[in-house]
């Protein structure tokens, strides 16, 4: 099994060769290490300023690795007899986070200029598995990625050409990249590819997949396929998965907090920033009865199932598909006190008498999903007709969107969104509501806040009856 990567000079000041700063690998030496039954070899077949090529190699023995597999069932010949010592699978991927870790962190201490530096790269892999799907599908993982790719079928034997194709093809990816997003593509789609891991696939692989894939797969025309295969269609963790990779704006992070496990640096996400002062605030109110109006898959359901002091909770959306996702999420068929929690399909902008009665409504993420023209009537429906003592909004930030290298045509950080309201936009609106349905508002942030533009998320409390 071999992988060969090879670097033209990225700059006219930077020789090719600098490539072995980047992967910490010195050119002049062949570096070899063991891992159970898989023997990895680092090595140059070639290295000048002008073109250096680096290669992996891995020696698989079949036999150790049945004495030490957990993730696959096989039959007994099965075990034996496999693609493992030369297909590109899995067991690649897991070679390239060891052999390549610091480079695919994104880090060089030697040289951090290297790093972020788009290298003119041909990548080949002559034996990969493209399981229910073949060239094309290795297309569809990767042209999106912006590569140009050539996936050759390869025969079931050369010899017989009666037999057919394989379902394997020789791969060939160029273009210009960062080396740190090369290795954490092929670290995340070799596994898809393969679509049979060798290895166990836990709540991890989820922290892993959204840690390496959330800059590019959040947009990705395959995110819901890679997400599946890559979580050997693991229900539960693809759902995880989803839920995380569903807000391109989520790739904003709070502080850092505790170490990811493999010596990065985890950041806590804005989208539990968001759910902490969501909380925090209907905490702080005293309501019981509340409703997440525009649940999605019911995360923030779930934090309010949690607590003992919401009896009873109400989740809304327009989407059947996502409620279904929060229903499974929430376990409700196993539920221990039925009815607390209740789940139902509901436009915002059309009265529904169901929602009367609430203590508290949210509103998290949701208005700016929404046509302006259709503003008026979501305001009747909320304020107006189910009119419950606190309502809480958030809504992102359009001036923080200077961080977000990352946006959408549209300027905005989610495809759906039909505007991004700047804070005095925020203000604006928040005080016609005010004025309209006799409520008064307090306006916070959440996130990192930015002396020029302010934290990445808005939030506003707005309380009826009450005084500003």
């Amino acid at each position: 099994m071999i992988l060969t990567v090879t670097a033209q000079r990225p700059a006219p000041d930077v020789p090719a060769g600098d490539l072995g700063f980047l992967l910490h690998k010195h050119p002049d030496r062949v570096q070899t290490a063991e891992q159970g039954a898989v023997t990895t070899h680092v090595l140059y077949p070639e290295s000048s300023p002008e073109r250096t090529t680096v290669a992996l190699v891995l020696e698989v023995d079949p036999v150790g690795l049945v004495r030490t597999a957990r993730g696959e069932t096989q039959s007994v010949l099965g075990q034996y007899v496999n693609d493992r010592p030369y297909a590109a699978s899995s067991l690649l991927a897991v070679a390239i986070g060891r052999a390549f870790s610091t480079a695919l962190a994104g880090r060089c201490t030697a040289r951090p200029e290297l790093v972020d530096l788009r290298w003119p790269l041909q990548v080949r892999l002559p034996a990969v598995p493209a399981r229910s799907g073949g060239p094309d599908l290795v297309r569809r993982l990767f042209e999106p990625l912006g590569w140009d790719v050539s996936a050759r079928e390869l025969p079931l034997d050369e010899t017989v050409p009666g037999w057919g194709a394989s379902r394997y093809v020789d791969l060939v990816l160029e273009g210009s990249a960062r080396v740190a997003d090369l290795l954490a593509q092929l670290y995340v789609l070799l596994p898809v590819l393969d679509d049979a891991q060798h290895y166990w696939v836990g709540e991890r692989e989820v922290d892993k997949l959204v840690r390496r894939g959330g800059e590019w797969l959040a947009t990705h025309p395959e995110r819901d396929l890679v997400t599946a295969r890559y979580l050997k269609h693991r229900r539960d963790l693809v759902l995880d998965a989803l839920d995380r990779l569903a807000d391109v704006d989520e790739g904003g992070a709070g502080p850092a907090t505790t170490p990811a496990g493999d010596g990065e640096e985890q950041r806590v996400p804005l989208r539990e920033h968001r759910r902490a002062a969501v909380l925090a605030v209907l905490r702080e109110s005293g309501a019981a009865r509340v409703a997440d109006l525009g649940c999605g898959q019911g995360q923030l359901l779930a934090a309010l199932a949690a607590d003992a002091r919401f009896t009873s909770i109400v989740g809304t959306d327009v989407s059947v598909r996502a409620l279904q996702q929060a229903s499974r999420r929430l376990r409700l068929d196993r539920a221990p006190d039925p009815g607390r929690v209740q789940l139902f399909q509901s436009s915002l902008t059309y009265r529904d008498d169901r929602l009367k009665g609430l203590d508290a409504a949210v509103l998290s993420e949701v208005v700016e999903h929404v046509d302006p023209p259709r503003l008026p009537a979501l305001e009747r429906v909320v304020f107006g007709d189910a009119a419950p003592a606190t309502v809480v909004v958030t809504t992102p930030n359009r001036e923080h969107n200077v961080h977000y290298p990352q946006l959408f045509d549209t300027g905005f950080r989610h495809a759906d969104h039909r505007f991004e309201w700047t804070r005095a936009e925020f203000a604006r609106w928040a005080d016609g509501v005010c004025a309209r349905f006799g409520y008064s508002v307090r306006l916070l942030g959440v996130g990192d806040a930015d002396p020029q533009v302010g934290t990445p998320t808005q939030l506003a409390v707005f309380s009826r009856g009450v005084a500003a």
